[in-house]
């Protein structure tokens, strides 16, 4: 695994851009305003494509460069544009109907990195990994995982869904990059383009929400059943 025989450079290289990207995620987790979510976002898919070119460099993976390249301009750019798109449509600038405040959110989410840490640290040492870069990885994978689900759960703006979606994958992402980073490179891009399906599908969910209930809360989605 690349993640057990890195130099220090590599492997201080890795577990900045990996601890910056989590970072990012309590960032859109303790906002209430759409566009720092957005800018949030932007931010950490940029991090992550950093991430896999320094993989490719380190890890001598070339096609990497090919993922880094389209995670770039993908998630940084393609993505963030849309979503800038919805939330004008939606001429919401905030979270309107949270679950949970953004101080408690943040505590929540806390916990769940500890128990991220915690599950992590007993794999690495199950598989031998303890005191490598695998074992902050695979932290940084689950802790990004569980943030976005807890974002699925206190947020109720499509565009807070979509981005929770997004925190959630690019979790997955950036521990594949580091993990399992000879992945097969026609896997990676059916990832990457899933995410256009994903958000595209959000903004006929808007349309919907818009037309049918006046609002673009999924709450309002249990008085159109039946």
């Amino acid at each position: 695994m690349l993640a057990a025989h890195l130099p220090p450079l590599a492997a201080s290289l890795f577990s900045l851009l990996a601890i910056t990207s989590l970072l990012l995620a309590f960032v859109m987790l303790g906002s209430r305003w759409l566009y720092e979510y957005m800018i949030a976002f932007a931010v950490q898919s940029w991090l992550i494509a950093l991430l896999s070119a320094a993989v490719a460099y380190y890890g001598d993976y070339p096609e990497l460069y090919g993922i880094a390249a389209l995670t770039a301009l993908f998630r940084g750019l393609v993505l963030p544009y849309l979503l800038l798109r919805i939330i004008r449509r939606l001429e919401i600038d905030r979270e309107l109907h949270e679950r949970l405040s953004p101080s408690s959110s943040l505590v929540v989410g806390g916990l769940l990195v500890v128990f991220a840490f915690v599950v992590s640290a007993h794999l690495g040492a199950a598989l031998g990994l303890a005191g490598t870069v695998a074992v902050l990885a695979l932290t940084v994978m689950l802790s990004m995982k569980l943030i976005g689900f807890l974002m699925l759960v206190v947020r109720s703006e499509v565009v807070s869904q979509i981005l929770a979606i997004l925190v959630l994958e690019n979790g997955i992402f950036l521990g594949s990059q580091i993990l399992v980073p000879g992945m097969p490179m026609l896997l990676e891009l059916v990832i990457l383009f899933d995410l256009l399906v994903v958000v595209a599908c959000f903004g006929v969910l808007v349309r919907y929400l818009l037309v049918h209930a006046g609002t673009s809360s999924t709450r309002e989605l249990t008085r159109l059943t039946g």
